[in-house]
């Protein structure tokens, strides 16, 4: 492409050169409302996987007969379409049930993080307007009956499930697995003004043969309403329509084309449902005709090797956070498998270090990794390095077909800075939310004239790639001087002692406005958390950063602080 004169970089899309032959620069959408994606599938290919969940499958045809069942019983119980419906439940069958069950009936989600407080399911609830939910028993006689009893939520429908309700169990088992405690399970106590269900009575009682009739507008109707992390302030619900995922799984199928085998396919994630990316990757597993091999934890490394064993040569894709493949690369079982027939390690959600990312090609095939960088208000991709061509270590790739990225200065949104510069995240695209729920104030200041200024740090390359250098929130001001803290964190994981390192900003008592680096370690088998290893440390650092980067204090951690998703939590780490 010629660059005209004066042309913004950004503006001439200096990415499309590094596209594989395959990819087009703008795709011609076709907008269809995503329950349609179940519906397609299951016509296509109704005898093949839809799910294997601790070894209990069904196939899409099995499955649809679930979700229809789901469908009706919302309709049929007075929930009308755009209603809110809150699904609080680990990865699991009856998870991609009542998500497709919802879509049928014309209602959106929204995800709720089963490691919430009951003040925090309260707060969801209750900004979200949702007027059923879906739990675990388990999980509401911990914290859901809590929530409800406040009374402060419009939720007047409560559905349990127990996590072995559709895995195939003679019942003396599973008492029996219960009573010692491998099967989480809880007492359902009801709370006044409320119906309750149960799961597998709904499946039982309302027909599965044929799904509700409700219009549904892919333009204009909401699918989720997806709840941000809260790093910074309340957590803020994402509305995301039929059109912002439609355009998604087109991209992402379109990005991946050739590897593309529907009705074949196997895909495997440790992402949790309630987080964009688990949930992008579940929907576009239906919609590529793939079959998921369902993870509910994600930390259980053994469960995740013993079944891509068993699915050898047929598991396709993964995608995981890279603090799980950095476990996963600990783990006997998964060293020993072949990976010949896994076309790709798709990595997101968080920094991957580059001495890892070498570590994890070593063993599963050079290439293979492919970085990607979203967030939940983009449906949630942004860019993802090539799937055939170059992947540069470290960038999180080019932008995907039909997305505009631009970088442009923290204090000055309308001043671009030059290709090389580091700069807040704008991107806009088809996949761009259209604004946070009851939060206008939040929507005008995210959204301008259909960019989304997303609060990220990064920086392009001459070539279209991007490196995220850090979360504006995380960064850190020495004495004037802005301190990226995922350059910090990337220099010192290379470190021979160091597990994994992550850096904060701690305030400077002695010039207000001016913070100090800290630096928070946990160590490899082997090593001692001793002044001699920090002081190690800190020469390394030293040698390898900028004065104002050095961290001024080295804390050692026998674990490291974890998000549900599996992101290093900084926020908690500024607390401690």
């Amino acid at each position: 492409m010629t660059q005209k004169i004066n042309e913004s970089p950004y503006a001439s899309k200096i990415w499309l050169k590094s596209y594989d032959d395959h990819v087009k620069p703008e795709l011609e959408f076709t907008i269809n409302s995503i329950d349609q994606a179940f519906k397609d599938t299951t016509r296509k290919f109704p005898n093949s996987l839809c799910y294997d969940f601790q070894g209990s499958c069904a196939t899409y045809q099995e499955a649809e007969k679930y979700v229809n069942s789901f469908a009706n019983f919302l309709v049929e119980n007075g929930i009308k379409k755009g209603d809110r419906i809150a699904l609080n439940l680990p990865n699991s069958p009856q998870y991609i049930i009542a998500l497709f069950g919802t879509f049928y009936a014309g209602c959106a989600s929204t995800g709720v993080n089963f490691l919430l407080s009951p003040k925090e399911i309260v707060y969801q609830l209750k900004d979200s307007g949702a007027v059923a939910i879906l739990t675990m028993d388990s999980l509401y006689e911990e914290k859901v009956r809590e929530a409800l009893a406040t009374g402060e939520t419009d939720v007047k429908r409560v559905i349990t499930t127990n996590i072995a309700d559709l895995i195939d169990l003679d019942p003396k088992m599973k008492e029996q697995l219960i009573k010692i405690g491998r099967i989480p399970f809880g007492k359902v106590e009801p709370v006044e003004g409320i119906k309750f269900f149960t799961f597998n009575e709904i499946l039982a009682n309302y027909p599965g043969d044929k799904s509700p009739d409700v219009k549904i507008n892919p333009e204009e109707d909401v699918l989720l309403l997806q709840y941000t992390g809260g790093t910074t302030g309340l957590p803020k619900g994402a509305i995301l329509t039929h059109r912002n995922l439609s355009c998604m799984l087109q991209i992402v199928e379109h990005w991946f084309g050739p590897a593309v085998n529907p009705g074949v396919d196997y895909y495997i994630s440790g992402f949790p449902f309630f987080h964009l990316a688990g949930m992008q990757f579940c929907i576009q597993s239906i919609y590529n005709g793939a079959s998921q091999v369902l993870v509910a934890d994600p930390r259980d490394t053994n469960y995740i090797s013993n079944k891509m064993k068993e699915y050898q040569g047929k598991i396709t894709l993964m995608y995981n956070v890279s603090t799980l493949y950095i476990m996963l690369l600990s783990n006997r079982k998964f060293k020993k498998l072949d990976f010949s027939a896994l076309n790709g390690f798709i990595s997101g959600a968080a920094p991957f270090p580059s001495q890892a990312i070498n570590e994890f090609e070593g063993l599963v095939g050079k290439g293979k990794l492919i970085e990607a960088y979203g967030m939940t208000e983009a449906s949630p991709g942004v860019t993802m390095n090539p799937f055939l061509g170059p992947k540069k270590v470290g960038t999180v790739g080019v932008p995907f077909p039909s997305t505009e990225v631009k970088i442009v200065d923290v204090t000055d949104r309308e001043k671009e800075v030059a290709i090389g510069e580091a700069g807040e995240i704008a991107i806009r695209g088809p996949q761009i939310f259209k604004g946070y729920w009851n939060k206008p104030e939040e929507t005008k200041n995210a959204l301008v004239d259909g960019w989304f200024y997303s609060g990220d740090v990064g920086i392009m390359d001459e070539d279209g790639y991007v490196t995220i250098v850090d979360r504006t929130k995380d960064m850190i001001i020495v004495g004037g001087f802005k301190v990226f803290s995922v350059e910090v964190d990337d220099k010192l994981n290379k470190h021979p002692a160091i597990e994994l390192a992550s850096t904060v900003g701690i305030p400077n008592p002695d010039r207000p406005g001016s913070e100090f680096v800290k630096l928070y370690v946990l160590l490899k088998k082997g090593y001692e958390a001793s002044e001699e290893t920090k002081n190690d440390i800190l020469n390394y650092a030293k040698e390898n950063l900028a004065n104002y980067k050095i961290p001024k204090y080295i804390e050692f951690v026998k674990e490291m602080p974890l998000t549900s998703v599996g992101k290093v939590d900084k926020k908690l780490l500024r607390k401690s």
